[in-house]
């Protein structure tokens, strides 16, 4: 099991636009579709990853406790799903209904979203405040698979918690840390690995 650390992108950098095919709903989901005046979450998950796996319970109800307090969160797959068939749409599809996701989970087939917001690992989050501007990039928590630290969305839950207080969260964040997202050949962007 491959760790690829998060690119740290730098605080304060713009969300990158997106129009995406949500897996769950079939319909396209964009950037403007999330109102301004309340943080978004964007996220970089797959289905096969067991570092998401072994959040993804917690990850479910982080996401159910801060919708209904006003922070929009949305999933974006960007897997090669020619080398790995198990993070196809219809896959995506069953996986949020499994995982209980209330997000949309969108496929990013050309990888260009997970290029432009910099994504390296699954999972690896990106906070925005209300006009979205980056102000958290980092790990849900300090557990991983086979570290005994309970999943609870700790470092995530606090930075979500400053946003929605109009508050900047801590600038001293953790690297998420995962499988590294699984680039089509000739796609690896250059930072990959920084």
């Amino acid at each position: 099991m491959a760790r690829t650390p998060s690119t740290m992108v730098p605080l304060g950098t713009e969300a990158a636009p997106f129009s995406l095919p949500d897996t769950v709903s079939g319909r396209s989901v964009s950037l403007e579709d999330f109102q301004e005046g309340s943080g978004l979450l964007v996220m970089f998950l797959c289905n096969h990853c067991p570092f998401v796996k072994h959040i993804q319970e917690g990850l479910a109800a982080f996401a159910r406790e801060y919708q209904e307090r006003g922070l929009a969160s949305v999933a974006i797959s960007s897997n090669d799903v020619e080398q790995y068939p198990d993070d196809g749409p219809e896959a995506m599809a069953r996986e949020a209904k499994e995982a209980g996701y209330v997000f949309p989970y969108l496929y990013d087939e050309s990888q260009k979203v997970a290029e432009a917001y910099g994504a390296a690992c699954t999972p690896d989050f990106f906070l925005f405040d209300e006009k979205r501007r980056l102000v958290y990039r980092g790990q849900f928590d300090d557990s991983r698979p086979g570290n005994d630290v309970p999943v609870t969305g700790e470092d995530l839950r606090r930075a979500a918690d400053a946003v929605l207080s109009g508050e900047k969260p801590p600038e001293d964040q953790k690297p998420a840390v995962g499988c590294n997202i699984k680039w089509k050949p000739g796609n690896q962007p250059e930072y990959h690995g920084v």
